[in-house]
């Protein structure tokens, strides 16, 4: 195995503790516009999806006429008000992590389905936008996860293969792109466990982004 020169981070549910959020207020929205039968189950579904996509399988998953995008957008209002009037919540041992990869001079990169203007407002927020070399959102590719667009662009952007880049992800659909674009792919788990389907494609897991630390080392050391 290369040693790793880079380090790729999915943002909500691994940098931002948004994900819970997110789903909260998915369920909120759907509920409010009429489209009951939802579960949180499918909001699990749809992370790390492009808008295409993720309207396509929760019409599968809820109903036929499900409105997507119109949940969506109440949706985004619901988290800007959470936002404005609670703030940002960042994952544990992300500090950490990052002062280590700046330490070590390993490059750093954010890889997204958030748009990059909510990227760079999120990262700001919580004080940490400095330490990436690049943000690479989905708008930025063709083809957004679980496609290996956004991680192979993410690489690119760092002047690094593929498999020198460790990615985190905390999705199976970010996971599988990861994947398939060659990265060393750790999944750090935030609302569900690796399944047994992301089992066999992961490198390893991390219980939090501090773990993430040994698993470079192990790595680059070993």
């Amino acid at each position: 195995m290369e040693k790793i020169k880079g380090v790729i981070f999915d943002m909500d549910g691994v940098i931002t503790d948004t994900e819970k959020w997110l789903q909260r207020y998915y369920m909120k929205a759907a509920r409010e516009l009429g489209f009951t039968q939802i579960k949180a189950e499918h909001i699990l579904e749809i992370r790390s999806l492009p808008a295409e996509i993720a309207e396509k399988k929760m019409k599968a998953l809820v109903c036929d006429d499900f409105d997507f995008y119109a949940v969506r957008e109440l949706r985004k209002k619901y988290m800007s008000e959470h936002i404005e009037k609670y703030g940002l919540e960042k994952k544990k041992g992300i500090d950490e992590l990052l002062r280590y990869i700046k330490e070590k001079g390993l490059r750093c990169s954010v890889a997204t389905a958030t748009p990059v203007e909510r990227t760079r407002e999120y990262l700001t927020k919580i004080g940490i936008i400095e330490y990436f070399d690049e943000i690479v959102c989905a708008d930025m590719v063709e083809k957004g996860k679980p496609e290996p667009d956004i991680y192979i662009e993410a690489a690119k952007r760092l002047g690094l293969p593929e498999s020198s880049c460790i990615a985190l992800e905390d999705s199976p659909n970010g996971v599988l792109s990861a994947y398939r674009a060659g990265c060393v792919t750790v999944m750090v788990p935030d609302l569900t466990q690796p399944d047994d389907s992301t089992a066999q494609i992961i490198y390893t897991k991390a219980d939090s982004l501090s773990d993430v630390i040994d698993i470079i080392e192990k790595i680059n050391c070993g």
